[in-house]
């Protein structure tokens, strides 16, 4: 018998829906450079999960209490960055997308390596619009 590999039916989404799942990463760039939990846990479904090393966090109000802390702490005055690699539609309603970026310490125009990530999203279509249904960062380069 020979191994044979399956894959999803070729799903063709919408110019519309490429574009809303490709700035989902911008909508959380933007949020954090304002600082803004309540913008950053709004990109989530209601039950969403955020995954970064050494830290989950599930749903909405969780997320933003996270955030809003690490504003506040060891996030404060940084940005983040995060470029799309590759887009992939499961279904007409599911998405993966992967970005390379990380986290610029006030000052930095460029991710030092030691803050650099590969990143995993699954976005979703809930009630219309595109949200992220989970995220997971990690550490671009082994220790």
């Amino acid at each position: 018998m020979t191994a044979s590999t399956s894959s999803p039916s070729a799903v063709v989404p919408t110019g519309e829906d490429k574009a809303a799942v490709a700035e989902l990463p911008q909508r959380v760039v933007a949020a954090w450079a304002a600082h803004d939990a309540d913008a950053f846990a709004s990109v989530f479904t209601p039950d969403g999960t955020l995954i970064l090393p050494g830290v989950f966090e599930r749903g909405r109000d969780a997320i933003r209490s996270f955030l809003a802390a690490a504003f506040e702490g060891p996030y404060r005055g940084t940005r983040v960055t995060g470029t799309p690699v590759s887009i992939r539609f499961l279904s007409e309603g599911v998405a993966v997308l992967i970005t390379e970026g990380g986290v610029l310490a006030p000052g930095e125009s460029e991710v030092s390596a030691e803050r650099a990530v590969n990143a995993s999203w699954v976005a979703v279509k809930h009630e219309g619009a595109w949200s992220l249904a989970a995220y997971q960062n990690s550490p671009r380069d082994a220790a």
